[in-house]
């Protein structure tokens, strides 16, 4: 045997295995026409996997959204339910609470009728029903004293131009809604009768004569004289601007033009305006004590001339004298004996940083008392200020 048979030979023994195994499916038997029957592959697609495994996501996912629905609808029914509990303990309180003022109020009618009983006096009116609970009088029946007749009473909202009658309402509320339409009457007119100053910045405090604009050196006592101490700290300041405008009003058209004119201008009309707050502080008389004594001393230096004692005073009100914290405080563990000033009450320190207000009105102070000095020199030329 040659060895081309022999390849041969082997070549189809290793070829009738694999013939075999090709068939993957069997001969149905002649009695069963109905059925097939298929052998079962050990192999599965690739889009098949992904079908199974989607699949799967999606069970997993709808599972997990009908837990959290079935937790959501839970925890709404207990939140309604804890609503509805709470609703129904407060109408209970409520309800309790009204029986309790219920009886508490027929308790203090029984002890006030015992006590008119008991001292003669005349008994309590009946409560009205419903719908005229405001034509109730007080305890002492002030209002059936002073009842008016109808027809006067009609009379007299026809004169105030008024509606007579109402829809609804009794004679008892017409003559209670007479008498707001009176307090609101006397109430307008004194407000009309309130007269306000043409100064520069209105107000309702009343001017003094320049003889008595001089302020005192320490602050009154009673209220009287506070009272006219507004009105002179008013007076002085509207003097001063009042000549400070007219000073302006008074230069060449080429000077006002210029942008330095303008700028003093400008300063002034601002100045005019900062100080409007302390013109309202003094008409309702609380300023405070703190920033009203140094004003008072500015107001009296500048009186005097003497522009440097004022504008010292100005420093202390603006500034303060309270320690600053400048340098080290403390070395080791020893505190330094400077770090105990930093701790001081409040009256050495600065009251115009307290807020915007009051920061820009002193300032306002500053700008008057600067033109108070070319405006009236000074007697002395070192109280010139520089």
């Amino acid at each position: 045997m040659d060895f081309a048979a022999l390849m041969s030979a082997q070549i189809a023994k290793a070829k009738k295995p694999a013939t075999a195994a090709s068939t993957s499916t069997t001969p149905v038997p002649p009695n069963k026409d109905s059925t097939t029957t298929t052998t079962t592959s050990k192999y599965l697609k690739r889009a098949d996997v992904e079908r199974q495994r989607q699949e799967a996501y999606e069970a997993e996912q709808a599972a997990l959204e009908e837990a959290r629905l079935a937790k959501v609808a839970k925890k709404r029914k207990h939140e309604d339910e804890e609503a509805e509990r709470n609703r129904v303990r407060e109408e209970k309180r409520r309800r309790l609470a009204e029986e309790s003022k219920k009886l508490r109020q027929e308790d203090e009618e029984a002890e006030e009728r015992a006590r008119r009983k008991r001292l003669g006096l005349p008994e309590l009116p009946p409560k009205k029903t419903n719908g005229e609970g405001d034509d109730t009088p007080d305890a002492e029946g002030h209002e059936a004293q002073q009842d008016i007749d109808e027809d006067t009473l009609l009379q007299n909202l026809r004169d105030l131009d008024e509606p007579a009658r109402l829809f609804g309402e009794t004679h008892t509320t017409r003559l209670r809604r007479y008498r707001r339409i009176l307090a609101r009457n006397k109430k307008a007119a004194a407000e009309a009768a309130i007269v306000m100053t043409n100064g520069p910045i209105p107000t309702t405090l009343v001017p003094v004569p320049g003889a008595e604009m001089k302020v005192p050196e320490s602050l009154p006592k009673d209220a009287a004289g506070m009272n006219f101490l507004y009105r002179q700290l008013a007076s002085y300041f509207t003097m001063v601007l009042t000549e400070w405008q007219a000073a302006l009003s008074r230069r060449d058209d080429s000077v006002k033009s210029t942008s330095a004119g303008k700028q003093a201008y400008n300063a002034m009309v601002q100045a005019r305006s900062n100080m409007v707050p302390l013109f309202r502080k003094l008409e309702k008389g609380d300023l405070e004590k703190g920033i009203l004594e140094p004003v008072v001393e500015i107001v009296r230096y500048c009186q005097e001339r003497r522009y440097v004692d004022a504008n010292d005073a100005y420093l202390r009100l603006s500034i303060g004298k309270a320690a600053w914290p400048i340098g080290v405080t403390m070395v080791g563990i020893h505190e330094r004996s400077a770090r105990e000033k930093l701790h001081e009450s409040d009256k050495n320190s600065a009251h115009i940083m307290s807020d915007e207000t009051t920061r820009k009105f002193l300032q306002s102070i500053k700008r008057c008392l600067s033109f108070a000095q070319t405006r009236w020199p000074p007697y002395d030329q070192l109280q010139l200020m520089g």
